[in-house]
């Protein structure tokens, strides 16, 4: 799994504005292999529709993967027929190299790619890239496998797609729903940072690029399609399950391990509310207290149970006593990993001792609603205990969070500084024909 791409920053997603007549906002690739038979209506058929429904200026790229057919003259005629139409050809086979090639290079800010068969009906294409240019989405695909989908292909393909995906789900917890349709568009400032921490060069390149890229956080937005499969695709199914299979497991190692530097993917994008500056509320302040809600109320299962077992053997204070001590050992272990994101065994000693202070301030509240409900009645029903001790523990869990962020797991991190812009400018000149790693 390739580790070595450089860091980069994705800005703000902004709505792209109307560029000038013959600028590109749309790139559309499509990648071929001895399609001479397809092409040149393929391309005929997507032109006229994008003239017809696209209100932006675009291009159809033909990525010719070493084709030993006519492929190559038709590409080369169609490029010098039509000025929205540029044909690049490389010398090895594989769409992810492709893919990655043609749209590392290109300047268009949307870049798409659909199957030559034109399996998908074209009227899915702009809603496929409309989130994109609005600035709402980073990825966009489309999907068979939506329940308004409509799909036309044989039982055997259906049961291979379906198990595939299923087994993305179980393996990779992949969230989308059809990671193999040949219909996709990525916004350029994403593809930039995010296709060069993807290694397949084949049919698995699209899965590898959605599941980094949903691990990371980015928004993928799924277009229901209608889809006729094509009965004369050249597409050999059990070598490319094969593959994919290998690569499943390749990219779960990889996620496992924590091999892959995804936070260059996860950069504030500045346009979410979560990054934004609010005056008087502590950062992280809403997070720090889901993570610590979702502790405390373990913690308190955790204690009624040991406080009902050690009750069955003591009196109700040296039960309270045990169960709150065991219990508040878990909580600051839990909250020091879970909710304050501290890491490693440097400091634990010192926050352990410091949650025993906090255990303590818990066990006097505690034990004073025990004192004052014995107090009030010298036989109180086990049930009534239970209610005080709830409460109770209610308002130690409020003095406990505030206790751990002031004192135990203060934020005592420096800004972090804010990175020099890169220049808006920064485009590849030239495209390499071998393998772009």
């Amino acid at each position: 799994m390739r580790t070595d791409s450089s860091p980069g920053t994705l800005p703000a997603r902004e709505h792209l504005p109307a560029t000038a007549a013959g600028t590109p906002v749309l790139d559309v690739v499509i990648p071929v292999y001895n399609e001479e038979k397809d092409l040149r209506r393929c391309v005929l058929r997507l032109r006229e529709h994008l003239a017809r429904t696209f209100p932006y200026a675009f291009r159809v790229t033909i990525a010719d993967n070493a084709s030993t057919d006519a492929t190559p003259l038709i590409a080369a005629e169609l490029a010098a027929q039509y000025p929205d139409v540029t044909n690049f050809r490389l010398e090895r086979k594989g769409r992810g190299r492709a893919l990655r090639t043609v749209w590392s290079a290109s300047d268009a800010p949307v870049l798409a790619y659909m199957d030559v068969d034109l399996s998908t009906d074209l009227n899915a294409l702009l809603p496929l890239v409309a989130p994109l240019i609005s600035g709402h989405s980073d990825l966009a695909i489309g999907s068979r496998l939506s329940r308004t989908s409509r799909v036309v292909r044989g039982p055997k393909r259906e049961f291979i797609s379906r198990a595939y995906n299923l087994i993305l789900r179980g393996s990779l917890q992949a969230r989308f729903s059809d990671a193999q349709c040949g219909f996709k568009a990525i916004r350029r400032e994403v593809a930039q940072v995010l296709l060069p921490l993807v290694e397949d060069t084949g049919w698995f390149f699209d899965t590898e690029m959605l599941v980094l890229a949903e691990r990371a956080g980015l928004r993928i937005h799924e277009v229901p399609v209608d889809w006729v499969d094509d009965p004369d695709s050249t597409v050999h199914i059990v070598r490319t399950a094969t593959d994919d299979l290998k690569g499943v497991w390749r990219v779960g190692r990889a996620l496992t391990t924590g091999s892959l530097p995804l936070d260059r993917l996860a950069r504030p994008f500045g346009d979410d509310p979560r990054d934004r500056e609010i005056t008087d509320v502590p950062k992280g302040l809403a997070r720090q207290l889901v993570g610590f809600c979702v502790v405390g109320g373990l913690s308190t299962l955790f204690y009624l149970l040991l406080y009902s077992g050690f009750r069955q053997f003591g009196g109700s204070q040296t039960a309270n006593a045990l169960a709150l001590l065991l219990s508040a050992l878990a909580n600051t272990a839990a909250n020091r990993r879970l909710t304050f994101g501290v890491r490693g065994r440097g400091g634990a000693v010192r926050h352990q001792a410091q949650g025993l202070v906090v255990f303590a301030i818990g066990l006097a509240l505690t034990s004073g609603s025990l004192a004052a409900l014995n107090a009030a009645t010298t036989s109180p029903a086990h049930t009534t205990e239970i209610a005080v001790l709830v409460v109770a523990n209610l308002a130690a869990t409020v003095l406990r969070f505030l206790l751990f962020r002031a004192w135990v797991f203060p934020d005592r991190r420096d800004p972090a500084p804010v990175p020099s812009p890169t220049p808006a400018h920064a485009e590849l000149t030239t495209i390499s024909t071998g393998d772009p790693r």
